[in-house]
C-alpha cells in the first residue's frame, strides 16, 4: 500500500455466498490491528427499512457488533439512485479514513461497485412526457414487448436488464428516444474518453478487491451455490419472509405508491416480487418458491458474469 493513499477494500461475490458473515469476522479481527475495518453496504435492497429477512440483512445483534453504513436509510416507497449511493459512499469512505480506519465495501450490487470505480456517465435527465408515453405503451403492449424493443436497439442493455424490471427498461428506452443513441454506446463513449474512470477512485485510495465464491465462476462447480440459494430461501420462509412482505404491503396501503407498488424498487427485489405475486393469488405456494429460487439463481449468474470481468482480484473460496 502506498503510504500517501488510504486503503479501501471490496468484498464482493454472488448472493448467498456468505459475504456478510466473513465481513463481520474481518471487522472483529481487525480491531486488534492499527487499521480496523468499517463496513459500507453495497446492496441496493438493504437500503430499505423493513426489507430484512429477504435481503439477508444483518440482525440487530450483528449490527451492534459490526455496524453497517448505508442500510435502513430509505422507506420502501422511496427511491435511491445509483448516483445517490456513489455520493453517500464516497463521503462515508472519507469519514472512515479520517478516523484512521479502513472502508470495507461489502455486497453484490455490481452497478453500485461500477459507479464507485468508474463514475457515472452524463446520461440525460428524465423527460416526463416521454416517460409517460412509454408507460402508456407498456400498459397496452406489456413490458415483455417493451423489453423486446430494447433488445433491437440496445441488445447489451437488454441482456443486462431483466424483462421484469420495468423501471430500467423504461429508462433505457427513454435515453434512446432523447439522444438517438443507446445507453450502452453512451457509457462506452464516456469510458473511452476516460471521464470518471476507475483511475478516479485509485487516485484517492489503494483499492484491494476480494471475491468470495470462486467456485461459482466455474460452471461445473456452480451447483453448490445453487443448493445454497435454495436452502437459504427455505430458511427465509421459515423465518417469516411471507409475513414480512405482507406487513410491507399493509404499510404501503393508503400511500401514493400503493397503486403501483409492484414497480417500487424495493418490491422488485428478488423474492419480494414473487411473494407479492403469491399473496395476490397469481402463483401457488410451490410455484412462488420455484420462481423465487430460479430468479435468485439468475441474479447470481449475472453477478458472476460481471465479476469475471474484474482484474486484479483476490479470489477466496
Amino acid at each position: 500500500m502506498e503510504p500517501s493513499k488510504p486503503l479501501a477494500v471490496f468484498l464482493l461475490g454472488p448472493t448467498a455466498c456468505g459475504k456478510t458473515d466473513l465481513a463481520v469476522k474481518w471487522v472483529i479481527d481487525s480491531r486488534a490491528t492499527v487499521c480496523p475495518f468499517e463496513i459500507i453496504s453495497v446492496d441496493s435492497a438493504m437500503v430499505y427499512r423493513g426489507l430484512d429477512i429477504g435481503t439477508g440483512k444483518p440482525t440487530p445483534e450483528t449490527l451492534a457488533i459490526a455496524p453497517h453504513h448505508l442500510i435502513n436509510i430509505r422507506a420502501p416507497g422511496e427511491s435511491y439512485s445509483v448516483a445517490e449511493f456513489r455520493t453517500d459512499a464516497l463521503r462515508i469512505m472519507a469519514e472512515i479514513t479520517s478516523r484512521g480506519n479502513v472502508p470495507l465495501l461489502v455486497g453484490g450490487t455490481m452497478l453500485y461497485v461500477r459507479a464507485l470505480q468508474q463514475g457515472l456517465s452524463p446520461l440525460p435527465s428524465a423527460q416526463p412526457r416521454i416517460r409517460e408515453r412509454l408507460s402508456e405503451e407498456a400498459q397496452s403492449l406489456g413490458w415483455q414487448v417493451m423489453h423486446q424493443r430494447l433488445a433491437t436497439i440496445d441488445p447489451i442493455s437488454a441482456v443486462r436488464i431483466h424483462p421484469n424490471d420495468p423501471q430500467r427498461i423504461q429508462r433505457a428506452l427513454e435515453i434512446y428516444e432523447i439522444t438517438g443513441h443507446s445507453m450502452t454506446d453512451l457509457c462506452a463513449d464516456v469510458s473511452e474518453q476516460g471521464m470518471g474512470g476507475i483511475q478516479a477512485l485509485e487516485t484517492q485510495y489503494t483499492v484491494q478487491i476480494f471475491f468470495l465464491g470462486k467456485e461459482a465462476l466455474e460452471f461445473t462447480r456452480r451447483q453448490r451455490l445453487h443448493d445454497q440459494i435454495a436452502i437459504r430461501f427455505e430458511e427465509m420462509l421459515a423465518q417469516g419472509f411471507i409475513e414480512e412482505v405482507r406487513c410491507l404491503l399493509e404499510k404501503l396501503q393508503g400511500t401514493p405508491e400503493a397503486q403501483d407498488y409492484k414497480n417500487l424498487p424495493a418490491m422488485r427485489s428478488v423474492g419480494y416480487r414473487q411473494i407479492c405475486q403469491y399473496l395476490e393469488g397469481e402463483y401457488s405456494y410451490d410455484e412462488m418458491v420455484y420462481r423465487a429460487i430460479a430468479a435468485t439463481r439468475q441474479l447470481a449468474k449475472r453477478q458472476c458474469t460481471w465479476l469475471r470481468g474484474l482484474t486484479s482480484v483476490h479470489c477466496l473460496l
